[in-house]
Parts: C-alpha cells; sequence; structure tokens
C-alpha cells in the first residue's frame, strides 16, 4: 500500500521515514515534457505550495509547477468509523495536479493515508514515445547499407555482362566484313573468329587459316580442361578457295534440337548447288561451342544456337543462394526477441487491467520496447563480413586465396563433411609413365635404359640389314624376339592417341616450320588427356618421338633419325562410355594397314585374345595407385578395311540412333585383338596432402572422395593420401544391379565396423533407389567413403543427402567442370585453381590454389569467424536488451506508463557513435594463435555442436541484459532519490561504463584497434556532454557525488561478472585456456 509523506522539508526534499520509499513512484518527477504530481500535505496549502515551487522548479527544468488547492469534500453519504463499523469517515484529500500537455491517459490509483484517511492520485499525462527520427533513422540505415551491398553485386555483375554482349566480332556478308556485337549475332549468321578469340555462339566449323585443315580449342570455361581439342572443318568447306566463296554456296545444316550434352553432337551438312549433292555427317569434331577460345587460325563458323539455347548456357543451373546456417540461428533468435517484445507489450498493458484504448497503449508500448530487436545486428554483422573476407586474402600463407561469396565465411567454421574430387585436387594431374608390362617382364622407372636399348637395336639392325633380306638371324633369335616385343608395344603407343605436337617459335605457333626442323626444343604436346601426353612424352625418352601429325598423318622419328610416315585412316575417340580410343594407320613404307586400340581393362578384357595375366596385373599395379591402360592391335587387309569403310560411312550418315550404328560397325572390328602391353601412370599428390587430410580428420571433419576414375586407382589414391588410415579396414561394395543384391550387400556392410566404404557409381545409383534411407544412415557412419566412377550429377545427389539427412553443413573442393554442381549444391563451395581450368573456382564460395591450404582456411579463419560473428551478435542483443530491461524499469515505476526514459539523439547515439566501435571491435578477437589452432584441430571439432552461440549462451546473455539494466535503473533510483531530476544523465552514464567494460571482459585477446575503440568512444560521449544539454545537465555531471555515484553503479553491474568469469576459468577452463597459458 502506497502511503503518503506526512510533510516536506523547506527544499522540497522528502525527510526520512520508513514509509517514503513506498510513496516514491508518486512523487518521483519523470522528465520535462511528463506531468508532475506533487501531494497536497494536510498541513495546509502554504506548505504545499512552497514545497511544490520549489520542487517543481528543479524538477521540470525551471517550468514552474502551479499546485492546485480542492475545497474539502462533504459526502451526504453515510459513514462507518474505524474498522468497518459506523461512524464518521475519515477526511479525503485531492491531490494537486499539474498538467502540461494534453491528457491522454487518466490512472486512479487509490492512496490510503496513514492516520486512516483516503487520498486520491490522479495522474493525467500524454505521453511522447520518442521523435520519429530514432525508429527510422536506424531502420533505414539498415535497409540503406543492405541495399546499397547488394547494388554494388548486381552492378558488377551487369557490367561484366554487358561486357561479355559488347564484344565485337566479324560477320561476313555480301557487303564484305561487317562488325557485329555478340548480342546481335543470330542464327545463320557466318562469324570469323580470330586466334584467342572467344566463340560467341554455338557454331558448325566450317574453314580455317591453318594448312593442315584444322584448329585446336582452349576449353577451360566449358568442360574444366585445359588441354587443347581438336577440331575439324567441314570437309566440302575447307576445299573452297576464299571465305567468300561461302556466300556463293547454296547449302543447309540439319541439326538436333538443343541438349545440355556438350560432348556429343548429331547432325549434318548438306550442300545442294553440287550434281550431286553433297552430304557430310556432323559429330563433335566439326563444333565450336560458346565460351571456348580458338588456340590456332582463324576460323569461319555459321552460328547455330544462341541465347538460352547455348550448351554453356543449358548447363549452367541458377545457383542457389546460399544462406548460411549461423545467419538461420540468428533470425530464430530475432523472432524469440520479438515474441518477448509482444509479451512484454501485453504484460504492461495487463497490469493497467487494460483500461481506456488499451489496444493504442500496446502500440504504444510496442514502439517504446523496439530497442529489444536489434536492428544495428544486420549491419554489424554484415560488416563483420566484409572484415573476415579481407583477412582472408590478405593471408600470406594462404596467397591467390579468393572470397567470392561474402555471405558464409561463418560456415567454414562448422563444417562436418568435406567431399573432394580426387584428379586435380588431391592429386596433381601431373601423370608421370611408371611401368609397362609385357606379361613376362615389366619394365619401371629403374629399367627404362632396357627398353631404348631393345628400341635402338631394333632400328639399328633394320638400317643394316638389305632391303631384300626377311626376318632376322637365327643366331639372335631369342633376343630380337624380346626386342621385337618391346618395339611392337613402343610404336603402339606411339601411334594410338589424339596427341598434336605444336611448335612454338617466339610464342608464335609455325606448323609449316615444324614440319621442316622439327625442332625438339620448340615442340609442344597438345591433348585432351595428360596421360596421352605423357605416354607420348616417354615413348620420345625411349626413342620414338612423335614429330609430326595433322588430320590425316602422322610422323614419327626413329633413333637413327629416319622419319616413318603413317597415314591416319580413321580415328575413335575415348568416350566415358566406350571407356577406350582407337585408330587405324597405313604404313607407308610397307602398305600394312593396323588397327590400334588402348582402353580400361573392364572393356579391354572381352576384346583381346584369351590369356592368364591380363586381370591380375592389371590389380597388382591398380593397388599401387596406378592409372592402367590395355594397348592391343589388330592387322587388317584392304578388302577388310574397304569393307569397314564403306559400312562406318553409312553409319555416320544415319540421323536417327546415329551412335548406336556407328559404335556396332566399331565393335565388329573389336575381336580377338593381340594383347599387347600394360601401361602404368602416375598422378601423384599435391603438395602436404598428407598432413591437410589428417588435420582435418582430427578436427571431426569426415572426408568423402568422389571422383570418376576406377575403383581400383581411388582406391589406391585414398590409402597413398592416408585418407584410409593403415589401422582401418576397407569394404569394397561389390556391384550390384537389382533390389535383392544391393539388400545383401547392406546387411554384410552392416555388420562391419570403423571400416572405410569403397563403392562405385553403378552400384551407388542401386542402393540410392531403393534403401536410400538405410545406406545413407550406414555411410555417414564411416570414417571415410570413395566413390567411384561418379557422375556429376551423383556427386550433387550426394551432397544433398547428407545435407537432408544429417542436417549438417558439408564443404565440397574440386578443380574441374565436372565438380561445378558439387560445389554450388554444397553449404560452403571451394574451387582449386588447377590444370583443369578455372571454372571450379569461378563457381565457387572460395577459390585456393592448392589443396594444402584448405586446412588453414577451416581451422583458422573459419573457426575465428564463427567465434567471432557469434560473440557479436550476442553483445549486440545484449546492448539492446540492456537499455530495454531500463525502459521496462522506468515505466514499472510510473503506473506502467508509456513514458520513454531517452529520447532523441540519445536512442541513436547509444548503439552508434558511444558503442559501436568497442562492439564492433570484437571481430578481431582471437582465443588462440593460428598456429596453435593449425597444431592442435581439435579445438575445431568443439565449434561442431555450435555452443557458441546456443538457446543456452543467449539465455546467459539474457539474464546479464536484465541484471545489468534493472542494477543500473534501480541504482540510479535508490542513488538519486533527491536529484531524480538527472535521471537521464545518471543512468546513461552508467549504460555507456558498462557497455564499455563488457567489451573489455568479453575480449580473449587484446588487439590496438581494440583500445583505440574504447577510448573514442569514451572520448565522444565526454565531448558530445556539451552539445547534449537538452538532456544532461553538465554542471550536475561535474559533482564529486556524481562520479562516486556512478561509479557505485557501474561497479555493482560488472564487477560479479568479473568475478564469476575468473570463478569459471579458475575451476572450468575451456579447452584452449592450456593452449593460451
Amino acid at each position: 500500500m502506497v502511503r503518503p509523506c506526512p510533510s516536506v522539508g523547506p527544499r522540497g526534499r522528502l525527510r526520512a521515514w520508513p514509509g517514503a520509499r513506498d510513496l516514491a513512484p508518486a512523487l518521483r518527477a519523470r522528465p520535462a515534457r511528463c506531468r508532475r504530481l506533487l501531494p497536497l500535505p494536510r498541513g495546509g496549502a502554504e506548505a504545499a505550495g512552497s514545497a511544490g515551487g520549489a520542487a517543481g522548479g528543479d524538477m521540470t527544468d525551471s517550468i514552474p509547477l502551479q499546485p492546485v488547492r480542492h475545497k474539502k469534500r462533504v459526502d451526504s453519504r453515510p459513514r462507518a468509523g474505524a474498522g468497518g463499523r459506523g461512524g464518521a469517515d475519515p477526511p479525503r484529500t485531492r491531490v494537486g495536479l499539474v498538467r502540461m500537455q494534453s491528457p491522454r491517459l487518466r490512472l486512479h490509483p487509490p492512496i490510503r493515508a496513514p492516520g486512516g484517511g483516503t487520498w486520491e492520485v490522479r495522474v493525467v499525462y500524454g505521453p511522447r514515445r520518442g521523435a520519429l527520427y530514432t525508429y527510422w533513422v536506424p531502420l533505414g540505415f539498415v535497409l540503406a547499407v543492405t541495399i546499397i551491398r547488394e547494388a554494388v553485386e548486381e552492378i558488377r555483375c551487369y557490367v561484366r555482362d554487358k561486357e561479355v554482349n559488347s564484344q565485337v566480332y566479324s560477320r561476313l556478308t555480301s557487303r564484305g566484313t561487317v562488325k557485329v556485337k555478340s548480342s546481335n549475332i543470330q542464327v545463320g549468321d557466318l562469324i570469323l573468329v580470330e586466334k584467342n578469340q572467344r566463340v560467341p555462339a554455338d557454331m558448325i566449323f566450317l574453314r580455317t587459316s591453318e594448312k593442315n585443315g584444322s584448329c585446336f580449342l582452349r576449353t577451360d570455361q566449358l568442360d574444366g580442361e585445359t588441354d587443347w581439342k581438336l577440331r575439324l572443318p567441314v570437309a566440302c568447306t575447307q576445299r573452297l578457295p576464299t571465305a567468300a566463296d561461302l556466300l556463293q554456296i547454296r547449302s543447309y545444316v540439319y541439326a538436333e534440337e538443343p541438349n545440355i550434352d556438350i560432348h556429343n553432337f548429331l547432325g549434318t551438312f548438306t550442300r545442294e548447288d553440287s550434281d550431286p549433292p553433297i552430304s557430310e555427317s556432323l559429330s563433335i569434331e566439326n563444333t565450336l561451342w560458346a565460351g571456348t577460345v580458338i588456340a590456332s587460325g582463324t576460323v569461319v563458323g555459321v552460328v547455330l544456337y544462341t541465347g538460352r539455347e547455348l550448351r554453356s548456357v543449358m548447363n549452367t543451373s541458377d545457383p542457389r543462394s546460399k544462406i548460411g546456417l549461423f545467419d538461420l540461428e540468428v533470425n530464430c533468435l530475432t523472432k524469440i526477441l520479438f515474441g518477448a517484445l509482444v509479451v512484454v507489450s501485453l504484460v504492461m498493458v495487463a497490469l493497467q487491467h487494460f483500461a481506456g484504448r488499451w489496444y493504442l497503449q500496446i502500440v504504444r508500448f510496442l514502439l517504446l520496447f523496439s530497442n529489444i530487436i536489434p536492428i544495428s545486428l544486420r549491419v554489424n554483422l554484415d560488416m563483420g563480413k566484409i572484415v573476415y573476407s579481407w583477412v582472408i586474402r590478405r593471408d600470406s600463407k594462404i596467397p591467390g586465396t579468393v572470397v567470392r561469396s561474402s555471405t558464409i565465411p561463418e560456415q567454414l567454421g562448422r563444417i562436418s563433411y568435406l567431399l573432394t574430387d580426387k584428379t586435380g585436387t588431391l592429386t596433381q594431374n601431373e601423370m608421370v609413365f611408371k611401368r609397362l608390362h609385357l606379361g613376362t617382364v615389366a619394365y619401371g622407372l629403374d629399367s627404362m635404359d632396357e627398353v631404348q636399348s631393345h628400341i635402338f637395336s631394333i632400328y639399328t639392325q633394320q638400317s643394316q640389314e638389305p632391303p631384300a633380306q626377311k626376318g632376322p638371324p637365327v643366331t639372335t633369335k631369342v633376343r630380337r624376339t624380346m626386342s621385337s616385343r618391346v618395339h611392337e608395344a613402343v610404336k603402339a603407343i606411339a601411334l594410338c592417341h589424339n596427341v598434336t605436337p605444336v611448335y612454338e617459335s617466339n610464342g608464335v605457333t609455325d606448323q609449316a616450320e615444324a614440319e621442316k626442323q622439327f625442332e625438339d626444343s620448340c615442340r609442344v604436346y597438345q591433348a585432351s588427356s595428360p596421360d596421352e601426353v605423357a605416354l607420348v612424352q616417354w615413348t620420345e625418352s625411349v626413342g620414338l618421338t612423335l614429330v609430326g601429325r595433322d588430320q590425316s598423318s602422322m610422323q614419327l622419328r626413329t633413333p637413327g633419325d629416319q622419319i616413318l610416315n603413317l597415314t591416319i585412316l580413321q580415328v575413335f575417340p575415348f568416350t566415358y562410355e566406350s571407356k577406350r580410343m582407337g585408330i587405324i594407320v597405313r604404313d607407308e613404307s610397307t602398305g600394312e594397314i593396323t588397327f590400334y586400340m588402348k582402353g580400361a581393362d573392364v572393356v579391354m578384357a572381352g576384346i583381346v585374345q584369351y590369356n592368364d595375366w591380363l586381370e591380375e596385373e592389371c590389380g597388382n599395379m591398380a593397388r599401387e595407385g596406378l592409372r592402367v591402360l590395355v594397348v592391343a592391335k589388330k592387322s587388317l587387309t584392304e578388302e577388310q578395311y574397304q569393307d569397314f569403310e564403306a559400312r562406318y560411312v553409312q553409319a555416320k550418315l544415319s540421323v536417327h540412333d546415329r551412335s548406336l550404328k556407328v559404335a556396332t560397325v566399331i565393335e565388329s572390328l573389336e575381336m580377338e585383338m593381340e594383347l599387347l602391353c600394360l601401361t602404368g601412370v602416375e598422378d601423384q599428390l599435391q603438395a602436404d596432402v598428407r598432413p591437410t587430410l589428417e588435420t582435418l580428420r582430427n578436427a571431426g571433419i569426415k572426408v568423402w572422395m568422389l571422383t570418376g576414375d576406377k575403383l581400383e586407382t581411388a582406391t589406391c589414391t585414398a590409402k597413398n593420401a592416408h585418407l584410409v588410415t593403415r589401422n582401418q579396414d576397407i569394404h569394397v561394395f561389390r556391384l550390384v544391379t537389382n533390389r535383392g543384391e544391393a539388400h545383401l550387400e547392406l546387411n554384410a556392410f552392416r555388420r562391419k565396423h570403423d571400416c572405410a566404404l569403397v563403392i562405385s557409381g553403378d552400384s551407388l545409383e542401386v542402393c540410392l533407389k531403393y534403401y536410400e534411407y538405410e545406406f545413407m544412415e550406414l555411410a555417414c557412419q564411416c570414417p571415410a567413403v570413395v566413390c567411384c566412377r561418379c557422375a556429376p550429377t551423383q556427386k550433387a545427389q550426394i551432397v544433398r543427402l547428407l545435407q537432408e539427412r544429417t542436417g549438417k553443413l558439408t564443404c565440397a573442393v574440386g578443380d574441374g567442370g565436372n565438380d561445378v554442381s558439387m560445389i554450388q549444391e554444397s553449404d560452403c563451395g571451394v574451387g582449386v585453381e588447377g590444370k583443369e581450368g578455372k571454372q571450379a573456382s569461378l563457381a565457387a564460395d572460395f577459390s585456393i590454389t592448392q589443396f594444402k591450404h584448405l586446412g588453414r582456411l577451416l581451422m583458422v579463419h573459419g573457426r575465428n569467424s564463427y567465434k567471432r560473428s557469434a560473440a557479436l551478435s550476442q553483445f549486440v542483443i545484449h546492448r539492446s536488451l540492456c537499455i530495454s530491461t531500463m525502459q521496462a524499469v522506468f515505466s514499472s515505476v510510473f503506473y506502467f506508463a508509456s513514458v520513454p526514459l531517452y529520447q532523441g539523439f540519445l536512442i541513436i547515439g547509444y548503439s552508434t557513435i558511444y558503442t559501436m566501435f568497442p562492439v564492433f571491435s570484437l571481430v578481431l578477437d582471437k582465443d588462440v594463435k593460428s598456429e596453435v589452432a593449425m597444431l592442435y584441430p581439435e579445438l575445431y571439432k568443439d565449434l561442431l555442436k555450435g555452443r557458441p552461440l546456443s538457446y543456452k549462451t543467449f539465455l546467459i546473455w539474457v539474464l546479464i541484459s536484465i541484471y545489468q539494466g534493472s542494477t543500473i535503473m534501480y541504482g540510479a533510483l535508490l542513488l538519486f532519490e533527491s536529484e531524480f531530476v538527472h535521471i537521464v544523465a545518471i543512468s546513461f552514464t552508467s549504460l555507456i561504463l558498462t557497455e564499455l567494460l563488457m567489451v573489455a571482459l568479453t575480449i580473449q585477446t587484446w588487439h590496438w584497434l581494440m583500445t583505440v575503440a574504447e577510448l573514442l568512444s569514451l572520448a565522444c560521449y565526454i565531448a558530445s556532454l556539451v552539445f547534449l544539454h537538452e538532456f544532461i545537465d553538465v554542471y550536475f555531471i561535474a559533482t564529486l557525488s556524481f562520479l562516486w555515484k556512478v561509479s557505485v553503479i557501474t561497479l555493482v553491474s560488472c564487477l560479479p561478472l568479473y568475478v564469476l568469469k575468473y570463478l569459471r576459468r579458475r575451476f572450468s577452463p575451456p579447452s584452449y585456456s592450456k593452449l593460451t597459458s
């Protein structure tokens, strides 16, 4: 029960008595714009007038209060005596009321006088909820920062697109060559593309300026491969004298409808003005896809597809907008804070018993407590992400690292699954020839000189023998038999490929000069596969050198500097479906026609003649980590070849089921071929791959290797890279084709524990079709998983399933165009700028130059980014809750009135110039040094549980905010009763000091910028007091009483937290405490 003060001192101050504090809510003055209420003591109107005038002058900033006197009311109702019995009613006294604004809300709390009388307190006021700019300026600033940031990225994309679409090309017309922008190119245009110029649209290759009748393409931006591709023009158009003659012929192109397949094409080119009409089949070798770069000569093509029908556009899926898990968690906490805002507003109105227009009061309280929702949180986090990205780019220990997505750096600190490609990512994609196996004998690096001697002896004897002499002498039969076997194998390797020697002199390719000189120092091998380049380089090292090649011929140089001329009759390129390649050549000196073929052992085993060593030796070489190729040959007569050619040409002209018909014709030759040898090529590991994988494993990250390579090679690479440790078993998931087999194999795998899984893409597809949940459950329990023969779509599917089944963050690492879908699907994509081009790095969120940089990117930068953002977000929430708690206490004291505690500039300045720099300096904080984080990756494992930002830590900060806000407000009310008019200066100063001390309490490692931020903020507040005379009395805060009382309030609000922090570190230290001591 609130009781009135019986008397007021001469200076308007309360005299000490037991009930003085109970009356405080009714007597304490509010800011100048609120109504003031002074009681009229029963001692007479004069005392009240003097007290009211004196006190009112102090409490209303020199605005005089006018106490109102009321006559004693005479009530005619029957009066009861004391204790409820009849008798005289205690005297009732009206309380003086001072109105300073129009009445809006009336509260009528009855107050019983100590002598039995009753006072009726009538509070009439019209609350102000603060200037409007205190609400829309922070919100506008947040929106402006976000809009500007998004606009900058959109403008950059627009500029890049405009730059690409504005590139100028030459178009052949009847009036000559006309310049045209790439955006104006249409289907049917004849476009001339110069060397090193990018192809603007999907075209059919018609003519080239190269004398050999072919050109090379760089396709790194299309398929991720940096090796040049050989392209051939249409034969009838290449034979035309000049490019202008293309306008004089009447012809048309029949092409398939647009699709996403960049490795295949079906069409025909028909010239109608010849007699009879000429019709030629078109394949992938006759195409120039958009995005590729002409590497040799000048080409002319006819535009086939443009716009959204381009192969490159159809293969590009719209990348999903990645929102970090950390941002989602912050959004969830913000929703909780919004709920708290609504609840607090409803409670305040409920405590007023929903009097009057209570729905308007709810709106007022929602505005009044709107600080509960930290509007500045988004700006602080976005600016923090920019700082993290800048720090990553500036790290000298991971040079060349590029941050392409600055919105998800915190994702790097919470990765649970790492999915990596093999070739070019874990390995260098630099092939080294290691083994030649002939069945009865094998040659390694240490015995290659024997191979060289065999080749030298063969060609030396051939040059010494007279032409008429047939066969070798009998005395050297055994030795020459081995030499001939080696010679046949090496010759097959030197001929069966798609490698072209390119001669460069002063940086300019000159094929004509190369045919004359064959300079070894100027020769560079180009091919679509690095395996083939390694094989040809090896044949050069043992004596057989590929010195020239064009569309129809090939030249080899022997150890005796003789040139072997061979005519290329047919070439069957390697495809992922056939897993083999072949070539038919005719030796010009002897006229022999030979069909050479090489490919994977799984397909070649059914093509070569029966033998008992192929499967065993292939397995042995694969276990050593070698890429194994089986080489075979077959001699053809002229009649056999003519029959084949007729059927082959007919199949190539077919429009329907062309690929099937062509494959059927080729397979008619692939029977009973002579097995020559096995070749083993090693793809060397990247630098420091083993320690990096060891670090990731110790950090609690499970590594899955997804590769398109064969099972044996992938397994061996996993062992060499220590992806699978020596004490772990490996379960090879056998090939399954139906549901029953998959069920049995899954049951067999379920009985094994702590073993790595190796599975092929075909078996994986069957398991995911019938037992998706069971397979993913078992696979997620494995320490490591190797998926071989994976298609790009399967890689993305695995990433998606991991996200759905585990709910944990995934990181995909790759370097080729086939890794783009996996990178874009993952929560955090990392591209490696390797030998397969930059397509993966351009599509990734982060780009690195070496796989070993991934360890520091995750262990140091990922960990720091997550912990810093967690601390920053919780502190911004704490900052907002503190001032909201003080507002709640203030409103409760004044009968739950919606009166703002701070108005105008104070509200904006609190979260900007007074506390922004110290709070934002938390983005520079770190608990351990980067060297320690790399040395002890177990520290990273602690972050996987999400403890830096959780409901528990959020609740702790909420309790801290409530404690500090209440302490500051109640401390101000208790220590400054007589100077209550200065409540703004008292509480606001304590609040600023508390925030600065809390930042110091939170910091783990001090940075010099943190000290500057603390001192600068304090200096800004002191300096701004001169301009805040509307809110704060400068002369009052200069008194000693103000200083020591504010110090006491600040100390009470902060000291217990410092004590708790010390006790926690003393008895429950964090995991990194021993490492930092």
